[in-house]
């Protein structure tokens, strides 16, 4: 098992990159073990949280990046008008609940509370499965909620 301490510094851009898919919850924490698509056993013990697109470990063939894992979620189609988009996030917020504004969706964990505030609103949704990223509002044409480089 490698012991990481935190993101390298330094690595090889060049090298193939193996996916190290850890869900949500444990990006955010410090202390974590996982195992690479190529069966690498990692454990994590770092000052600090690390995040999704990290390079944690490189060897002579590849190097290893962290990867957010995708989870259940509800997706709102952005065809609504702006004021009620606007509403909606309002919604959100006045319920504390996780939103994530991508250029054509929202997108927020696949929960009851979540469901049930959309109904009441009755807004129209969907669900699946992606990359949520709590807080983050997407001003262009990048997408927050894409699987990382490393062959998620």
């Amino acid at each position: 098992m490698e012991l990481i301490q935190g993101p390298l510094a330094a690595f090889d851009a060049g090298l193939p990159a193996v996916a190290v898919t850890l869900p949500r919850r444990d990006l955010t924490t410090t202390a974590w073990q996982a195992v690479a698509a190529d069966g690498r056993a990692f454990r994590c013990t770092a000052a600090a949280p690390l995040r999704a697109g990290d390079t944690i470990f490189e060897t002579t063939i590849a190097r290893y990046v962290l990867c957010q894992q995708e989870e259940p979620v509800v997706e709102v189609p952005l065809a609504l008008a702006a004021s009620a988009a606007a509403g909606v996030g309002w919604a959100f917020g006045n319920e504390h609940l996780p939103l994530c504004a991508e250029p054509t969706r929202l997108l927020a964990p696949d929960e009851p509370a979540v469901r049930q505030l959309l109904d009441r609103l009755r807004v129209p949704y969907r669900t699946g499965v992606a990359v949520f990223r709590p807080g983050r509002f997407s001003r262009g044409g990048s997408t927050p909620g894409t699987a990382c480089a490393a062959g998620q």
